[in-house]
């Protein structure tokens, strides 16, 4: 199990904030380097590193979260968050995948391998992987943002819905 402190704090709320930017930048260069040859080009290896840096973070952070739901209170809206926050490592690792594989296709190293072994199709073979490596890509980079909104709004809701906070809000 990661860290689930930090100065005697939970360590969640502060990986959550690293989550909550890396994981859409990394939907964003993403769908920048399927859509725009020249932000590909200019990107280079930038979008596979920042999509894995989000994937090592994303079960960092869902660890700690585990790890602090267990110290509290049971809650549906706490089960909820963390239903949903499990299911983020799936988004980021296709996100992952998909960046890297679409810079590795792009290198021509890679390409100069693949028209070796494609034989006499390769570049209708290589703009139908494209393509679909472009189409997966673009699912994956909006659904991991409006799945980073779904955690984090349940995760707001669990924070900030608690009967017991309102309750000595109203009193002051």
């Amino acid at each position: 199990m990661g860290p689930t402190t930090f100065n005697g704090m939970p360590i969640h709320p502060l990986l959550v904030h690293f989550v909550v930017v890396l994981v859409p930048l990394s939907a964003l260069l993403l769908l920048l380097s399927v859509c725009w040859p020249a932000a590909r080009r200019r990107l280079g290896v930038i979008t596979p590193t920042v999509a894995f840096v989000s994937l090592v973070l994303v079960p960092l952070t869902t660890q700690a979260g585990e790890w602090l739901e267990h110290r509290t209170p049971r809650d549906p809206l706490v089960e909820t968050h963390a239903e949903l926050g499990d299911q983020l490592v799936y988004w980021s690792a296709g996100l992952f995948l998909v960046s890297f594989a679409w810079w590795a296709i792009h290198q021509s190293r890679v390409r100069a391998w693949w028209a070796k072994r494609a034989g006499s199709a390769p570049t209708q073979v290589s703009r139908v992987l494209a393509i679909g490596f472009a189409v997966v890509g673009i699912v994956l980079a909006v659904g991991s943002v409006v799945q980073v909104y779904r955690v984090g709004d349940s995760g707001a809701a669990a924070v900030w819905n608690n009967p017991e906070d309102a309750s000595a809000t109203q009193d002051r």
